[in-house]
């Protein structure tokens, strides 16, 4: 039996096992293969394993953002009309076959967004081009998953299905699992809160189908067991993503309103050019960027040209960023802005900056 046999084989037996305490055990067993074999069927296989023409994109810019979706929902229209880039548009499927990467410049940031191929169900089992989009997804700092507002949600939940099945994590926090493998010592599992979604029988069992016996398990919050899944397989990414209903022009006003309020949501209308500032600004705000002015001691800081960091970024990280070499020399800083009591306040490497903040690094 090949692995996509032992994949279906294995989701129709979750799908028909009813979900209560008494089948937690069987379940989550069930979960520990499944991981395992969706690990197995997305490793490379020989030379026919690479990501394929066209999809090789050089990271550039200060973040990446992978713009995905089904064929004929808008994307390379998005593309073409938020950065500077040409990507063929029609109005028939599959029409953009590799990775086409533009650059949308907000806040002084250079972002790279990426319009790939139109994702089709079966992706994660590699249909279509499904493996090569889902491998540069998994490159990216965050997914844009624009939607057909026509087609109501359905395109949301078989995307997200998806992307879950190679290990892809949509706005949800890494979780607090400390995991440890050992040579031998057998193995110990503690927690720091009551589980009620995982008991430590069902814990040695996930444990015992990847061959691991001897660890050291630590729960810091009442975690489920696909959670504790994730943590052992260890190659899932976590991401932010935002979805952009587009088409909005053509459902009802009630229908607008009901998508724009849901969460990480943005409607808008390729074709009308509506509300893709909003959705722009949106993308900044999901990336969690900051921008940091720089100044030098008896001039006035230059507002024109920012550094672009991540939010909780420190004066160190700021340092790294305009040399190599500067925390080697480094004294103090002073910093201007909202991270700060005073105006200029005396901080340390450690401080945290804060958007549009201005920093004068003193140096021995």
């Amino acid at each position: 039996m090949g692995i996509l046999e032992r994949i279906s084989e294995i989701e129709h037996e979750i799908n028909r096992t009813q979900k209560n305490k008494a089948t937690e055990h069987h379940l989550g067993l069930l979960k520990a293969k499944l991981a395992k074999y969706r690990a197995q069927l997305l490793e490379p296989s020989g030379k026919s394993g690479g990501k394929g023409e066209g999809f090789d994109v050089m990271k550039s810019g200060d973040a990446r953002v992978a713009l995905i979706g089904f064929p004929s929902v808008g994307k390379s229209t998005l593309l073409s009309t938020v950065t500077n880039t040409e990507s063929a548009i029609a109005a028939y499927e599959f029409t953009t076959l590799t990775c086409v990467p533009g650059v949308i410049k907000y806040e002084g940031a250079e972002i790279q967004l990426l319009d790939l191929p139109g994702i089709i169900e079966g992706a994660a089992q590699g249909k279509g081009r499904g493996r090569q989009v889902i491998a540069v997804a998994r490159t990216a700092d965050m997914v844009l998953m624009m939607l057909d507002a026509t087609k109501g949600e359905i395109q949301k939940r078989l995307l997200e299905e998806e992307l879950e099945a190679v290990g892809i994590r949509l706005n949800k926090s890494k979780p607090k699992i400390y995991y440890k493998q050992r040579k031998s010592g057998g193995l110990t599992v503690n927690s720091m809160v009551p589980l009620t979604k995982i008991d430590e029988k069902l814990v040695h069992s996930i444990l015992a189908e990847y061959k691991i016996f001897n660890g050291e398990v630590l729960f810091r919050e009442d975690c489920t067991a696909d959670e504790f899944i994730d943590v052992i397989v260890g190659n899932r990414v976590y991401m932010p993503c935002l979805y952009a209903y587009n088409k909005i022009d053509q459902i009802s006003i009630e229908e607008v309103d009901r998508l724009a309020h849901l969460p990480h949501t943005v409607v808008i209308s390729c074709n009308m050019r509506l509300n893709l500032d909003y959705l722009v600004e949106q993308i900044w705000e999901h990336l969690n960027l900051i921008k940091i002015f720089t100044k030098k001691r008896g001039q006035r800081p230059d507002l024109t040209d920012g550094i672009i960091l991540r939010n909780g970024a420190t004066v160190e990280a700021v340092c790294h960023s305009i040399h190599r070499t500067m925390v080697d020399s480094f004294r103090y800083a002073l910093v201007w802005g909202t991270s700060v009591k005073f105006n200029p306040q005396r901080v340390g490497l450690t401080h945290s900056m804060n958007h549009e903040d201005v920093i004068q690094v003193v140096s021995k």
